[in-house]
């Protein structure tokens, strides 16, 4: 049983793509997510969760949820992000998403060129979240649920947009964090965060 356009002889068993999603911003956790899809349910239209939309990703989410053999999601938290680094922070995330699925794979593909210390074979693939279809379903699980977590901070701290800029280091976002200070939730490793902080 294979997942994905992107069939190697060595990929056989069950297979679980993972990705993450949120290493980049300057707020919230790093969201990671493993699927195992199910071959008698194909789920037409996965790609990487940056070339969807959101309506689509949203839909994709609940079909993902719906018929994929497991699923599983985690995050690492902004403190364990400054405290490990957002790398290390990232791989422990997808260690936990993998120890989360209620099934054992045989094998975990994991998007990028990096793996999480896992107890099963795992092999990294570049650019995996456009090429096998199990890291396409992880990373639209994985967006979905950061930029929820997103929305939830907005209503928690409305003079911060995390509904639009989702915690990015944009230009509205800077100006937010220079008129209202850090919150809890800023990644105090993180430039312009750290430099603001100093100031």
């Amino acid at each position: 049983m294979t997942n994905g356009s992107l069939i190697g002889a060595e990929w056989i068993g069950m297979i679980a793509g993972v990705d993450e999603a949120g290493r980049g911003p300057l707020a919230g956790p790093v969201v990671a997510a493993a699927v195992i899809l199910d071959p008698k349910y194909p789920i037409e239209g996965l790609a990487d969760s940056k070339k969807l939309s959101e309506s689509q990703r949203n839909r994709l989410a609940v079909l993902i949820r719906k018929y994929a053999l497991s699923y599983s999601i985690a995050q690492a938290s902004v403190t364990e992000i400054d405290n490990l680094n957002i790398l290390q922070a990232t791989l422990l995330a997808m260690q936990r998403a993998v120890n989360g699925l209620s099934l054992l794979p045989d094998q975990v593909l994991v998007d990028g060129n990096r793996l999480p210390d896992l107890t099963v074979p795992s092999q990294a693939i570049v650019k995996g979240d456009s090429k096998v279809k199990a890291i396409s379903a992880a990373s639209i699980l994985a967006k979905v649920t950061r930029d929820a977590i997103m929305v939830d901070y907005h209503k928690q701290y409305p003079d911060f947009s995390f509904h639009i800029h989702k915690g990015y280091g944009t230009k509205q976002h800077i100006v937010e964090i220079e008129k209202f200070g850090c919150l809890d939730i800023h990644r105090r490793t993180f430039n312009p965060v750290k430099t603001l902080l100093v100031k």
